[in-house]
């Protein structure tokens, strides 16, 4: 059997991705009115489409998530719970990346805070 190795979260470690999940908090950009071509499909129940106004307040919800983590992962930071830090810090990007998936937010082609295709 394969010995399992695992790397440790460390404070260092912890404190990289403050710095990178910060930066891109900083970056981004609500994108206010949703592209025309979200609900293309004709045939689609208008009622389960996005207008502006919902895209907007989706767009503002996803990021109050990645601050509340950020800020979460602040507080276990400070109680010495490097784990829990990290995990909430990982959830606070992942609400970034997903806003920035679906074109809730501008983060300028980002291809190194986000998992974005480059802007063309």
């Amino acid at each position: 059997m394969k010995k399992i190795t695992t790397n440790k979260i460390t404070p260092e470690k912890v404190s990289k991705y403050f710095d990178v999940t910060g930066r891109a908090i900083k970056k981004v950009k609500i994108v206010s009115k949703m592209p025309a071509d979200f609900c293309a499909d004709k045939s689609a129940d208008k009622d389960k489409c996005f207008d502006s106004r919902k895209w907007k307040l989706a767009a503002e919800d996803f990021l109050n998530m990645a601050k509340c983590y950020y800020e979460d992962a602040k507080h276990f930071e400070k109680k010495g719970d490097v784990v829990n830090a990290f995990a909430c810090l990982n959830y606070a990007h992942g609400w970034l990346d997903a806003g920035a998936r679906l074109g809730l937010f501008d983060v300028d082609g980002d291809n190194v805070l986000f998992t974005v295709d480059e802007k063309k």
